[in-house]
């Protein structure tokens, strides 16, 4: 009788050595690299700690560089109805589309980023803001304000996804979510970095100064990133889950590799060379592979429950982001507060402080609690050991919501406001950075496609509550609109639970279409006549 295939989980890794018993001549302090860093000087896992956090600078300077102009608008809303006769409902909606295209635009970009690299997509993105952020200024009418907007969510999309698969190119699973999370500390802090200028120079300079603001952050990101930025795709030899050996065999004819892919030296290249934008280097996907993946993302959504379950944790935590900024300026702006442009913009240094502990949470704590886990299970890490800090995040963002949205209903003081907005955006960014981790320590083989998926969800709930958000508060009255979106945020997140319980069978249930997937996208410059990838034991009738 012939023993079944047996199929490794996806995301389950020997993390730790436990006992001195397990360990590779790949690990550190007895953690193992994962993934397992090939021989080659050039492997961006080979360099050194300088140069890494170098590369994560960079992605850090692209991140608030295109951040923050995106976001300079929400405290000056008020200003620019004012001067311009654009309803505030439009602009929140234009808003809306921003979001939307944020993550569509990812369809395109992503896979442009798998072939071409990383760097040129990067440095396209922001310049190509430059000007759409000179054409904020001179909005005159509701339907230009909608062309820019759109353009630029569209322009920007690589914000939402690339860093995501920049950051594990660079860094091992073990210290990922650290690094995520300065990611997602650059990215939130920056959406409310830019309100609280924004306000100040606008009461100093007119709201259209703040956008040519924006336009020379742009430029200057751009500069900073031609001359600074590396290119960090690696053509990796093993899939994530499967490094402990490389092994071939014969299979109907067919070359198998077992845990890896056999790639061709890369030449180093020298400094003209990486200048450029763009390189179609050796072994990486064809072009027609690349708009086969511009599709990939959407029947992701369908066959893996985990990546789903990530975009709506990350599309949950969105739509409070997008309440904020859609009730700040008018609750704040009239009776009893009447805060001026300046002082509205102030009330973002509450969400900056929940920024940094959420983050600090969610990435040092999360990657602690993680190591902690997997030593008590024999070594072995779970990607859904780092669900468990969702637990302080899901109760955090329900009290915020209810302090802001009571709060401001009751006219209590600034102070309580600004504490109640520190409190949700703790629950935010948590959300964001873990799912966002989850995510890639679930399928890290496809996590160019599978982080477009996870953004697609994010924004388009976003795209939904920036148009429901008005009426919703209008008709309920602050007060019953908060404490019901705080008990939706409460009963959401608290769903990590069931991926606690559940997640491993889900990813089992996900694993042969995931290797099936990893073997057919692994890159190589053909798309015919290239060797098979496999998993260990998958595929063979026999056991073996």
């Amino acid at each position: 009788m012939m023993a079944a295939a047996v199929v490794a989980v996806p995301g389950t890794v020997h993390l730790v050595d436990v006992g001195g018993q397990q360990a590779s001549t790949k690990s550190r302090n007895g953690i193992e690299l994962i993934p397992r860093p090939s021989d080659d000087p050039d492997d961006p896992l080979n360099w050194s700690d300088s140069r890494k956090r170098r590369s994560a600078l960079m992605v850090v300077v692209y991140t608030v560089g295109i951040g923050m102009p995106l976001t300079l608008q929400y405290s000056v809303l008020a200003d620019i109805t004012r001067d311009t006769g654009i309803s505030t409902a439009s602009l929140v909606e234009g808003t809306g589309h921003m979001f939307l295209l944020l993550g569509l635009g990812c369809l395109f970009w992503q896979p442009v980023a798998q072939t071409y690299g990383r760097r040129g997509v990067y440095l396209s993105s922001t310049l190509a803001c430059v000007p759409l952020m000179v054409w904020t200024a001179y909005s005159r009418s509701a339907g230009e304000w909608y062309a820019h907007r759109i353009l630029a969510g569209f322009f920007a999309a690589p914000i939402e996804s690339l860093p995501e698969i920049s950051i594990p190119d660079v860094f091992f699973a073990h210290d990922r979510g650290a690094w995520m999370s300065l990611y997602v500390f650059a990215l939130f802090g920056s959406n409310f970095l830019a309100p609280l200028c924004a306000g100040w120079l606008a009461e100093a300079c007119g709201w259209r100064w703040t956008m040519h603001l924006g336009a020379i952050m742009c430029a200057v990101t751009f500069l900073v990133l031609f001359f600074g930025m590396e290119e960090t795709m690696y053509l990796r030899e093993t899939l994530e889950g499967l490094e402990h050996s490389v092994e071939e065999s014969k299979y109907s004819g067919d070359r198998v590799l077992s845990s890896g892919v056999m790639c061709e030296p890369r030449r180093q290249r020298g400094f003209p060379q990486h200048l450029g934008f763009f390189v179609l280097a050796e072994g990486r996907p064809s072009v027609r592979a690349m708009f086969r993946s511009m599709w990939l993302p959407l029947p992701i959504i369908a066959r893996f429950p985990n990546v789903a379950w990530a975009g709506f944790i990350y599309g949950v935590n969105l739509c409070w982001y997008n309440v904020l900024n859609a009730t700040a300026s008018p609750i704040l702006s009239s009776a009893p507060y009447g805060w001026s442009t300046g002082l509205v913009g102030c009330i973002y240094a509450g969400p900056i402080i929940g920024t940094a502990f959420g983050c600090l949470w969610a990435g040092l704590v999360a990657d602690r609690i993680t190591l902690w886990l997997a030593r008590r299970n024999k070594g072995i890490r779970e990607p859904e050991q780092r669900l468990w800090t969702l637990g302080l995040s899901a109760v955090m963002s329900c009290a915020g919501l209810v302090l802001w949205g009571v709060g401001a209903e009751h006219s209590i003081h600034w102070a309580g406001l600004a504490a109640g907005l520190g409190m949700l955006t703790f629950g935010v960014v948590t959300g964001g950075c873990v799912s966002l981790s989850y995510n890639v320590d679930c399928f890290k083989e496809m996590s160019g496609n599978s982080t477009t998926a996870v953004i697609l969800i994010r924004n388009v709930m976003g795209f939904a509550v920036s148009y429901a958000i008005a009426p919703w508060y209008a008709g309920m009255g602050l007060q019953g609109c908060f404490v019901l979106a705080g008990l939706l945020s409460l009963g959401c997140t608290g769903s990590f639970l069931f991926m606690v319980w559940k997640g491993k069978a889900l990813r089992t249930w996900s694993a042969p279409k995931y290797w099936e997937y990893a073997a057919r996208n692994k890159a190589f410059r053909h798309d015919q006549d290239r060797p098979r990838v496999v998993p260990r034991g998958a595929g063979r009738k026999d056991g073996a």
